[in-house]
């Protein structure tokens, strides 16, 4: 049987421009968050169009993450392909939570959209 993997793939528009994030070792690798919006549309029962926006979480490190960040904007256009992580934090209420992130290792543009 050939082993299951943890793979995303992901086509869609940046929410706003990605965000430089510190890492806690700020030698290590650079780290930039975007959000990444997927749209679906089907016909409901009374043949309606009904558009159905999913907001994706995804961080990308290294060399790829300083592409991403100098050349997208909000709006830009991107495949992308990674694997969901979860991370466990307390919010500021030393409540529990659990984040879902796409962690990107690869991408494509699909636009012209590019900073100037």
């Amino acid at each position: 049987m050939t082993q299951l993997q943890n793979h995303v793939q992901l086509i869609g528009n940046l929410g706003q421009a990605p965000e430089r994030i510190a890492t806690k070792n700020d030698i290590e690798d650079t780290m930039v968050r975007f959000r990444l919006a997927t749209n679906e549309t089907y016909l409901n029962k009374n043949n309606e169009r009904i558009e159905n926006t999913q907001w994706h979480n995804c961080v990308i490190f290294g060399k790829k993450a300083e592409i991403i960040e100098q050349y997208c904007d909000k709006g830009s256009k991107l495949a992308v392909q990674g694997k969901i992580s979860y991370r466990q934090y307390q919010d500021k209420d030393g409540v529990n939570r659990i984040a879902t992130n796409i962690q990107v290792y690869d991408f494509m543009f699909l636009d012209n959209k590019s900073k100037q």
